[in-house]
């Protein structure tokens, strides 16, 4: 099972609500289906660096600022 961590669940939900984005849209972004989305932001799937740095570029971020905390 992934740690959890509930700073970066926080700050995934956040940033997805409020970029106006759904679970489906920020997957279909990554490439990855809408359940595998959901269990990362929920702390239940572990994030590796690949997967990191789609989902940092659906925000427009980098992987650290996302997820350096989760790692520290």
């Amino acid at each position: 099972m992934a740690k959890s961590s509930t700073n970066v669940n926080f700050k995934l939900q956040n940033l997805r609500k409020s970029h106006g984005l759904s679970y489906e849209t920020v997957a279909k972004e990554v490439g990855i289906c809408k359940a595998y989305y959901w269990q990362i932001e929920n702390g239940n799937r572990r994030v590796y660096y690949d997967l990191a740095l789609k989902i940092a570029r659906v925000f427009k971020l980098k992987p650290d600022d996302l997820f350096y905390e989760y790692y520290k």
